[in-house]
């Protein structure tokens, strides 16, 4: 099912994921389980536009089923903007480090001119979880068992949580993974998002939803996850290589060959990855606005959007 700028793509019974191409800034994934007892989101979206075309969408799908519960994967916008769309009754759940950030950010309030378009978001408004959690939690809707686990340490951010359907098998992976995307970890950890990956396969998914990019079966899983190890490593590697060197975190993505991940969308994100590498390495704090401001100096301009 096509609503716009996205579509409703079936999992397995009752499970759809919402998909957006391509995938880059702003423009993400999210998940509908429908069950007897109404609906469980996984994600919404980052503007009112995309939000208000993925609830028409979930309530074709589900014949105006009522959205119960809303469970946010981690706190950027692109995933949690679309909360305060929903209906006052629907029940918001993240980790207790989601919240926090939802609560602390300041995007949502006028975008900084970093990104080009200025994101539009439309009527949305800060409305943080009211259920959090530390390390897991399960969630019993209808006859759906769906289980939220926490990795235990940062990696997008620092509270990635996985939304899991056992008996389906079916993983919403959030951004710990970005299929035929450049990933991001600047607020989480770059050694943590490549310890997920294992943590990530050890549920045996059969069908994966990833925050952002194309559906990933069991087939292609393994090469998912070990084209992100890839990326990590080279990320480290370019960190290692211009620290030792003396080299800015700009300086040191611009002597970085990307390779493969030239042609992918939104490669600048190696100049935010590599200020998170130098950042963890060197133990000192981590400064957001110098990080954008390299980032646009590697992109010659303002970053794409397509919201």
């Amino acid at each position: 099912m096509t609503e716009g700028t996205g579509t409703l793509h079936p999992v397995a019974d009752g499970v759809h994921a919402w998909v957006q191409p391509d995938g880059s800034w702003w423009v993400n994934n999210a998940g509908v389980v429908a069950t007897d007892d109404g609906v469980v989101l996984v994600d919404t979206c980052a503007t009112e536009r995309r939000v208000r075309n993925l609830l028409r969408a979930v309530d074709q799908a589900t014949g105006g089923a009522p959205v119960r519960y809303a469970l946010n994967t981690h706190l950027h916008g692109d995933h949690t903007h679309g909360n305060s769309l929903l209906p006052e009754s629907t029940v918001i759940i993240a980790h207790e480090a989601t919240r926090q950030g939802i609560l602390a950010d300041t995007v949502i309030d006028g975008c900084p001119p970093a990104w080009h378009p200025v994101p539009d978001w439309g009527g949305v408004t800060r409305r943080p979880p009211g259920v959090t959690f530390r390390t897991a939690l399960t969630l019993h809707v209808g006859e759906r068992r769906i289980e939220l686990h926490h990795p235990g340490y940062a990696a997008h951010t620092p509270g990635d949580a996985v939304a899991w359907l056992p008996e389906e098998r079916v993983l919403f992976a959030g951004d710990l993974l970005f299929h035929q995307v450049n990933p991001l970890v600047f607020m989480g950890s770059v050694e943590g998002a490549l310890r997920s990956l294992d943590w990530i396969a050890a549920f045996e998914p059969e069908h994966v939803v990833p925050g952002h990019g194309p559906l990933i079966d069991a087939n292609t899983l393994p090469e998912v996850l070990d084209t992100h190890r890839r990326y990590y490593r080279l990320v480290l590697e370019a960190a290692e290589a211009g620290l030792r060197d003396g080299l800015t975190p700009l300086e040191a993505a611009r002597a970085c060959s990307l390779g493969e991940f030239a042609e992918l969308p939104d490669p600048e994100r190696i100049v935010l990855n590599l200020h998170r590498a130098y950042a963890d390495r060197r133990g000192g704090a981590y400064d957001p606005f110098a990080t954008f401001a390299d980032a646009i100096a590697y992109n010659g301009g303002p970053l794409p959007t397509r919201v």
